[in-house]
């Protein structure tokens, strides 16, 4: 009953500032926005109290799917497992559009000293582990809900549908699935029935507070795991050339992977950067083993690029394994695609973010990062643009703010109301464009 009477008042708050169906003030999204703040604030910090790794996220779809049907709105579930989708249709036919957030938190012990510091755990790899939303994904999912039931609460005035989708396993596919959350929601008809023309998303990374920043065209770079196994013949220590030594092979395909890098490609126009991260083998100090095994990232922003650099890395390694008497296997998985900005989407947001944040507070055209997000299949299916929220702590250099995945990341909770404001303005602009206006 709550809900139905805050949103009858948001209702009433956009009639009161709209001069017409199809233009609603920004002012009376302000006060709409305001409004459902405390509601935001606390999505977020029962979200970080009770976060969930990808794929078992089922309380906080729980959570999202009675606040969405609270509001109204067709609600889907186990969209892709635990996804959530919810679509507000407006009073009028009109245009589709979607706006995004992920929901899994990460396997991270959390030392933010927060009072609603999470103390979860949860199973991976066969391991129990602290569980963490040391990435964000909470503020995300409270900022999105906010947008909802601020839509929502105006749903007489909308000509067009929102949907809200809500993904699972942003963090990548998890041990033994074949696919990550964005990619088995498209598979499972996310994007269908209806289907938007169109998809926003942000996401919350270390930047002055009440900031937005992206770039059209490749915005975070393709990211591929890499995984190499070597065989070769165990022996003892002492006696290296009795054997076939996979750790030497190990140790020269690490320093050959660093070197094609910075010797093959032009950091000006492709940054690309490609890192060996694990290396394991071996159980005792004077035995040199009979296996090794390898593992490491690919970050790319080009993909004929990205397909000439797997092929030149798994020659060399098998070059290298050749020399020392050895044998490789070279495998590669993508774990996301290219965060493809549309470019003509991208000059159309930011005057619309800009009336969210604020004048000198949005940057279109900020250099391109090589961090990751599955957000990018999207992208792939329908038109799209992702962009970044500053927010680090009030006094803190951005530079020197923990970074997303780090322990003590925690975002600062004054991006809330912005995050909101950016949503449901995007939502709102996008489908107040004219049929001879459409991108």
């Amino acid at each position: 009953m709550r809900r139905l009477i805050a949103a009858s008042a948001l209702a009433l708050v956009f009639a009161a500032g709209a001069a017409e169906a199809q233009s609603v003030d920004a002012a009376a999204v302000d006060a709409a926005v305001q409004a459902v703040m405390p509601e935001v604030t606390a999505w977020r910090r029962d979200f970080h109290q009770h976060p969930e790794l990808g794929f078992a996220e089922t309380r906080t779809a729980g959570v999202i799917a009675e606040h969405l049907r609270g509001l109204g709105l067709e609600v889907r579930t186990e969209v892709g497992k635990t996804g959530v989708v919810g679509v507000l249709r407006g009073a009028r036919p009109g245009r589709v559009v979607a706006l995004r957030a992920d929901m899994d938190a990460l396997p991270v012990q959390e030392a933010t000293g927060l009072p609603f510091a999470s103390t979860a755990t949860g199973s991976y790899m066969g391991n129990t582990v602290p569980v963490a939303h040391a990435c964000g994904h909470d503020t995300h999912m409270a900022m999105l809900m906010g947008a909802a039931e601020v839509l929502a609460g105006m749903k007489d005035q909308l000509s067009g549908t929102v949907v809200f989708v809500f993904q699972p396993a942003e963090e990548g596919a998890p041990p033994g699935e074949p696919k990550g959350g964005a990619a088995l929601m498209i598979e499972e008809g996310a994007l269908a029935d209806p289907k938007p023309e169109a998809i926003f998303g942000l996401h919350v990374v270390p930047g002055r507070a009440g900031t937005v920043f992206y770039r059209p065209e490749g915005f975070m770079a393709a990211s591929d795991r890499v995984d190499i196994t070597l065989k070769g013949k165990q022996t003892h220590g002492a006696w290296p050339w009795r054997g076939v030594d996979v750790i030497a092979t190990a140790a020269q395909i690490v320093q050959t992977i660093n070197t094609l890098t910075v010797r093959t490609v032009d950091p000006t126009t492709t940054p690309t950067v490609f890192t060996i991260a694990t290396v394991n083998a071996g159980v005792r100090y004077n035995i040199i083993p009979d296996s090794a095994t390898m593992s490491g990232t690919l970050r790319t922003f080009d993909v004929a690029q990205r397909d000439d650099m797997v092929a030149r890395a798994e020659a060399a390694v098998g070059h290298v394994a050749e020399t020392y008497g050895a044998t490789a296997e070279f495998g590669v998985r993508q774990n996301a695609a290219l965060v493809y900005n549309d470019p003509a989407l991208s000059a159309w947001l930011a005057p619309v973010l800009t009336e969210a944040a604020g004048q000198g507070n949005v940057d279109p055209a900020t250099p391109p990062t090589t961090v990751a997000e599955d957000f990018s299949y999207f992208q792939q299916a329908i038109p799209g643009v992702f962009y970044h929220l500053g927010a680090s702590p009030d006094g803190v250099d951005p530079a020197q703010s923990a970074p997303n995945h780090s322990p003590e990341f925690s975002p600062n909770e004054k991006v809330l109301l912005l995050g909101v404001k950016t949503h449901v303005l995007t939502a709102l602009r996008f489908l107040e464009r004219s049929e001879r206006m459409r991108l």
